[in-house]
């Protein structure tokens, strides 16, 4: 028994959601976002709220059960307030700028790394140290922020590189040298 799955999803107001054949669109003061919905979870809109269900109890039903609840959830939740994910860089000479919608990285590689933003990501700059990505579309602005924290990631003996904000990362001693 799925406990996330069978929690009805409410419609806040300013929210328009609709649903055909499996798929939904939510559209909201943000922006718009549509998803389709796998064929054994139906989906009905009442008294302002979602409510699913899936056709048995086999176990990939079950799983995507909750799974269908949260990403439409998400949607909803995104479409009202976008979502950000902070990055900070640590490192000498380590710092990043916007130019037009692209994100400029100077990470001590002998040439400049450019991330373009995906259709519907902005990026924030407040300094050097810091990047700002926001998106509506919480699945996206996650993988964004992974692919710019690809481009170098933390090291564990100083700390350089590009990490989450609330990130921690276990610093390694290191060599410990002949006595």
């Amino acid at each position: 028994m799925s406990r996330i799955g069978n929690k009805p999803i409410t419609i806040p107001e300013g929210v328009d959601v609709k649903i055909e054949n499996n798929h939904v669109t939510v559209k909201g003061p943000k922006g718009t976002l549509e998803r389709d919905v796998h064929k054994n979870i139906s989906l009905k809109v009442e008294n302002n709220s979602i409510v699913l269900t899936r056709c048995d109890d086999e176990p990939s039903n079950r799983a995507l059960h909750g799974l269908t609840r949260t990403l439409i959830n998400n949607m909803i939740i995104g479409t009202l307030h976008e979502y950000t994910r902070q990055l900070e860089i640590n490192g000498v000479g380590y710092r990043a700028k916007k130019e037009g919608n692209n994100l400029v990285l100077n990470l001590g590689y002998s040439h400049p790394v450019v991330v373009e933003a995906p259709s519907g990501i902005t990026f924030e700059v407040p300094n050097p140290n810091q990047i700002i990505v926001k998106g509506i579309d919480k699945e996206l602005v996650g993988q964004t922020a992974a692919v710019i924290r690809t481009k170098r990631p933390p090291e564990v003996y100083r700390g350089k590189g590009i990490k989450y904000a609330e990130e921690v990362i276990r610093r390694k001693e290191g060599k410990a040298g002949k006595k």
